[in-house]
């Protein structure tokens, strides 16, 4: 039995990524909610309230590195620093554009980090990133 994500969260600071990104998403059927946020500060406060409320937190986050005034390793930064660990159960998955090999390593070092991809979000990278982490869901 299919069972939906109930959110995935979208960081990135390009807005016809996020439409594609969400296309792909709504298509594969595999989330209840997609919420898209323009950058890293808009990211933290979206988890911070639902924290703050005790309301589901997004279960997958697509982080892109390359973001004006919080970049996508900055948010990382400040994100284990606000969100208390018992709370970091979120998969992060790095979806950028960047093809610095420095970025890449410097990913592989943080644990919340689960891998880093290249844009676009296809169909065929989310199934591929849902049967490694989300089975249930395809």
């Amino acid at each position: 039995m299919k069972q939906k994500l109930k959110c995935i969260l979208l960081v990135d600071d390009n807005e016809a990524d996020n439409f594609i990104h969400t296309r792909v998403i709504k298509k594969m059927g595999c989330a209840e909610e997609i919420k898209a946020v323009r950058g890293g500060q808009e990211a933290l406060d979206y988890l911070t309230s639902l924290t703050e409320n005790h309301i589901p937190q997004p279960e997958l986050i697509f982080l892109d590195i390359n973001m004006p005034s919080m970049n996508g390793f900055e948010f990382l930064e400040r994100y284990q620093k606000t969100i208390p660990k018992e709370l970091r159960n979120i998969v992060i998955m790095m979806l950028t554009t960047s093809l610095n090999p420095d970025d890449r390593l410097r990913s592989d070092t943080i644990e919340e980090v689960k891998d880093y991809k290249n844009k676009p979000l296809t169909k065929k990278l989310l199934t591929e990133i849902l049967e490694m982490h989300y089975p249930s869901a395809l």
